[in-house]
C-alpha cells in the first residue's frame, strides 16, 4: 500500500469495530477519496492512539512538561501527552516501517504531531515534508481531519484539494522538487544578459512585484518555470534604501523595467489588477499585454475555496508558502 491515513483515535464507533475512519466521519472520508480518486482499500488506515480517549478528548492524554514523552511538543493549548502513552507511538512505528508507505497522509493537529512534532494544521497543511518524529524520513503530507469538516464545512474544498495532490505524491517515495536557478541581487550587466538570453524570446512572462508602502521593493521576472530574476525596487533613494549605486545605472534599470512591461510578450500574474495599479501608481509604467491571472483562473475552477498565492502553492506544489522559507533578511543597500 502507497498511502497511510493517519487519524488521531478511536470514536465511538470506531471503537466498537477496532477500525479506524468508521461511522460518519470515515463516510465522509470515503466521499473526498471518492473524489480525489484514490480507493480506501489501497490505502492503509490508523491512528496515533488505538482506543478511545475519556470524553473523546486529546487533551485527556495530556499533562505538564515534566510528565510529557520527551522529544515531542505540546498539543497546542493541551499540554504534552504524557509518558504513559509511548507504547502507541511505538505501535505506530511498527505499523509504517510494516507498510513502508510512498506517502502518510497526516489527518489533524493530532497525526500531525506524531509525524512532524507540529500542531499549526491551518499553516502546514498542502506542504509535503519528511517526518521528523515516530518514524524518520517519510513523506508526510498535513491535512485536515474529516471530524473538522463537520465542524467547519468551509475546509472539505481544501481538504480534496489535498488528496488529490496525495494521489499524485504517492506514486513515488521521495519528495521531488523542481529544479530551478533565481538570480538575485544583479548588476545591470546581469539584468542585461538575463533579458537577452530568457526575456527577449520567451513565450509568456509571469511578473510579481514585492511592496512596503507606497513602494515597489523589488519585481520578478519569470520566462520559464525553472529560472527567474528578481530585480530591487527603483525609486527607493529618496527613502535612503536604494540597492542601486549610482542614478544613471538605476535610470538603465528603469528603462529595462518599462521596455519589458509595456513589450508585447503576454505576461501572466497573481492578482494581476493589485500589482498593475500598483505599478502604474508607483512606476508610472502601462503594462500591456497582462493575459493571464493565476488567481482569477484558479477562482474559476474552485470558487469556494482561498486563492492566495502561499495556497495555490501548497496545492500546485510540494512546496510550502515560499514568505515562510526566506530568511529574516534583508538585501537592500543604503548609499554611502
Amino acid at each position: 500500500m502507497n498511502i497511510v491515513l493517519l487519524g488521531e483515535a478511536y470514536g465511538e464507533q470506531e471503537e466498537r469495530e477496532g477500525r479506524a475512519f468508521v461511522g460518519p466521519t470515515g463516510w465522509e472520508l470515503n466521499r473526498m477519496l471518492g473524489e480525489a480518486g484514490i480507493k480506501r482499500s489501497d490505502c492503509f488506515l490508523t491512528n496515533v492512539f488505538n482506543f478511545r480517549p475519556p470524553g473523546n478528548k486529546i487533551e485527556a492524554l495530556c499533562g505538564p512538561k515534566t510528565e510529557g514523552i520527551h522529544g515531542y511538543p505540546s498539543i497546542g493549548k493541551y499540554g504534552y501527552i504524557r509518558k504513559q502513552f509511548r507504547g502507541e507511538l511505538e505501535r505506530l512505528a511498527d505499523e509504517l516501517d510494516e507498510i513502508n508507505p510512498n506517502l502518510i497522509i497526516a489527518m489533524g493537529n493530532t497525526a500531525s504531531w506524531a509525524m512532524l512534532g507540529k500542531t499549526t494544521i491551518s499553516k502546514i497543511r498542502g506542504t509535503v515534508q519528511l517526518s521528523t518524529h515516530t518514524v524518520t524520513g517519510y513523506k508526510v503530507l498535513p491535512t485536515y481531519h474529516p471530524a473538522a469538516i463537520f465542524r467547519q464545512w468551509s475546509l472539505r474544498p481544501v481538504t480534496v484539494m489535498d488528496l488529490i495532490k496525495g494521489k499524485r505524491e504517492s506514486l513515488f517515495p521521495e519528495i521531488q522538487l523542481p529544479k530551478r536557478q533565481i538570480w538575485i541581487e544583479p548588476t545591470l550587466e546581469d539584468i542585461y544578459e538575463f533579458h537577452r538570453n530568457y526575456i527577449h524570446s520567451c513565450e509568456k512572462l509571469a511578473v510579481d512585484i514585492e511592496t512596503a508602502g507606497s513602494l515597489i521593493t523589488c519585481i520578478g521576472f519569470a520566462p520559464r518555470k525553472d529560472i527567474a530574476i528578481v530585480i530591487p525596487g527603483i525609486g527607493l533613494r529618496r527613502a535612503g534604501r536604494s540597492y542601486w549605486p549610482s542614478v544613471d545605472i538605476e535610470r538603465k534599470v528603469y528603462k529595462i523595467i518599462k521596455g519589458t512591461l509595456t513589450g508585447p510578450i503576454p505576461k501572466i500574474f497573481q492578482n494581476g489588477l493589485y500589482d498593475i495599479a500598483f505599478i502604474y501608481r508607483a512606476w508610472k509604467i502601462g503594462v500591456m499585454n497582462a493575459e493571464e491571472d493565476t488567481m482569477l483562473l484558479h477562482h474559476a475552477l474552485y470558487p469556494e475555496s482561498l486563492k492566495s498565492l502561499g495556497f495555490l502553492g501548497s496545492v500546485y506544489t510540494s512546496e510550502g508558502a515560499w514568505k515562510g522559507m526566506r530568511e529574516k533578511i534583508t538585501t537592500i543597500k543604503k548609499d554611502d
